[in-house]
């Protein structure tokens, strides 16, 4: 995948993210794709990746993500992002989130992701979620 075309795929992919479109986020992954998020296991195939998407849409209703860059290397791609919400969803804790993070992307034959493992702070998300203080 060229530059340009790698940086439509990446801003297409934020803009599914930003319309909560948790299909739209799986359209982006091959059929039998997988999504990592941090150490949790895998979700595997389109279904179970816009359950995992559809997660944090309903968690943060006001959902916003921004393409910070991209860095490539062979078939592989880092997308940097940074996700802004408030925990409003079903039970949230009302507070607001800002973390950043980012999906090492490895792509299948068909163009689309075939593996992605995302990473972000988990510590730092679930303080910011709870509303305590940043560490000392």
């Amino acid at each position: 995948m060229s530059i340009p075309d790698l940086n439509d795929f990446a801003t297409r992919y934020t803009a599914a993210w930003c319309d909560h479109n948790a299909a739209g986020v799986a359209s982006f992954f091959s059929e039998t794709g997988s999504l990592q998020i941090n150490d949790a296991p895998p979700a595997k195939g389109r279904d179970a990746i816009a359950a995992a998407a559809q997660g944090f849409i309903t968690a943060f209703p006001d959902l916003v993500v921004t393409l910070d860059r991209l860095e490539v290397s062979g078939d592989r791609a880092k997308y940097y992002w940074t996700l802004t919400g408030t925990n409003t969803g079903s039970g949230g804790s009302g507070n607001k989130v800002q973390i950043s993070g980012y999906e090492q992307w490895q792509f299948g034959p068909d163009g689309l992701v075939a593996e992605s493992r995302g990473h972000f702070n988990q510590a730092d998300y679930n303080r910011k979620i709870s509303g305590q203080n940043e560490p000392a």
